[in-house]
């Protein structure tokens, strides 16, 4: 059975299919349907301990890892849960992503919704690429805790442009990582065709943009549109009153009426 699933599932990097070199687009497929797709660029903030030059005190540097290209992948899809699982430079770093859908009761009913519950990097200080020197090399694990992002309605995909930042606490003594997301389009579940996704679900902060690119457009209308009735009344106001008969100021003028 085992074998037969391993078979039926495929899982695709098409992150070269990306114009931006830091992004890229995961696909897992299971009985020759897509069943999670994610595009996004990510990076990774570690703090790690190197000798200061005396080599008695301890300072901290720290090392940017972005998602390299060509990261090797595993997927898995459920009803309710599904994962990502991505590695690089011969798996010196794994990235694991949780989703998880669930319901709940609102004034308006139940409703369904899908979120990213849990994260896991592992990395290896002892890799020079990035982690110069480091102090005790070997491999960490930075976790999430309590996680509950990139929440969207169950049968959208979700959408943000905007970069967002979600710490994780490592196994090194406890360090803060920082995980840097960008250009994130994802779909874990209910992905209506191949390699389609459904209606996007905008991040708060992309929505707070968009209303702030287009509320200067709708105030700009609407002030137009006033000077345009003002205008348009004013000019009924001079007919009106040019139409009636107008009293002379000059009483003297008054014998010449009638």
């Amino acid at each position: 059975a085992a074998a037969r699933l391993a078979a039926e599932q495929e899982v695709e990097n098409l992150s070269g299919l990306s114009p931006n070199p830091e992004k890229d687009i995961f696909v897992v497929r299971e009985n020759r349907t897509t069943c999670l797709m994610a595009e996004f660029a990510a990076k990774f903030i570690v703090p790690y301990d190197v000798w200061a030059s005396n080599y008695v005190d301890l300072i901290t540097e720290q090392a940017d890892i972005p998602l390299s290209r060509g990261a090797e992948m595993k997927g898995k899809c459920g009803t309710n849960e599904s994962e990502l699982e991505l590695s690089w430079l011969e798996q010196a770093y794994t990235l694991k992503l949780f989703f998880l859908k669930e319901g709940h009761n609102t004034s308006r009913g139940p409703e369904a919704f899908w979120r990213l519950s849990r994260i896991q990097f592992i990395y290896d200080t002892s890799e020079r690429t990035y982690f110069k020197d480091a102090v005790s090399p070997g491999k960490h694990t930075a976790s999430s805790h309590r996680l509950s992002a990139l929440v969207t309605p169950a049968g959208k995909s979700y959408e943000c442009q905007a970069q967002q930042t979600i710490s994780l606490i490592s196994s090194d003594h406890q360090k803060s990582v920082q995980l840097l997301l960008s250009e994130v389009r994802l779909q874990p579940f209910d992905i209506p065709a191949d390699f389609v996704f459904s209606e996007e679900h905008k991040c708060p902060v992309d929505q707070r943009e968009q209303l702030e690119e287009t509320l200067p457009l709708i105030l700009g209308l609407i002030l137009g549109l006033v000077i345009v009735i003002t205008l348009g009344i004013y000019h009924v106001h001079l007919k009106l009153t040019a139409s009636q008969v107008q009293i002379p100021r000059d009483r003297s003028q008054y014998k010449h009426m009638g």
